[in-house]
């Protein structure tokens, strides 16, 4: 039995400026989110698609168009949560590289849904460059996790 324990670590975290930057990436990305839900509003109003139907029937004429902006909304909500964690964790000792990372990733988000919306989803790719920012931020996540663990 050991008797030597004292408990826990306890850390202290002091946010700085740069903390701030990624709060703002956190709020954006809720902009973005209905900026599509906005988009997918739109479509369904245009190819008319009621609720509670959350894809059109593939014999629908316009139901791979209403689908494209459907799926570019929800794949974003798909990834939201592993966006939320690596920011989160990331910007926890690397705020300032995690936060260019989220803006990076958002940014790539908006081209992907822009590209999908046309109805044409090989243009979803046009935003493939949101990983580079998404692997930024679990770059920082890792590290973070590491130096924790660490100390």
């Amino acid at each position: 039995m050991n008797t030597n324990f004292s408990g826990p670590k306890l850390f202290t975290f002091v946010l700085s400026r740069e903390h701030g930057l990624a709060a703002g990436v956190a709020i954006s990305s809720w902009f973005a989110l209905q900026y599509m839900g906005m988009g997918v509003m739109k479509a369904r109003k245009q190819y008319n698609v009621e609720y509670p139907k959350l894809y059109a029937s593939e014999s629908d004429p316009n139901g791979k168009k209403f689908n494209c902006v459907q799926r570019g909304h929800q794949n974003t909500l798909e990834v939201y949560p592993e966006f939320l964690l690596m920011l989160g964790l990331g910007s926890i000792r690397y705020p300032l590289i995690s936060s260019i990372g989220g803006a990076i990733w958002l940014l790539g988000r908006i081209v992907y849904f822009q590209g999908y919306s046309t109805g044409q989803p090989e243009k979803r790719r046009y935003g493939s460059f949101g990983y580079l920012g998404l692997f930024t931020m679990m770059g920082c996540a890792i590290k973070t996790i590491y130096d924790l663990v660490r100390a």
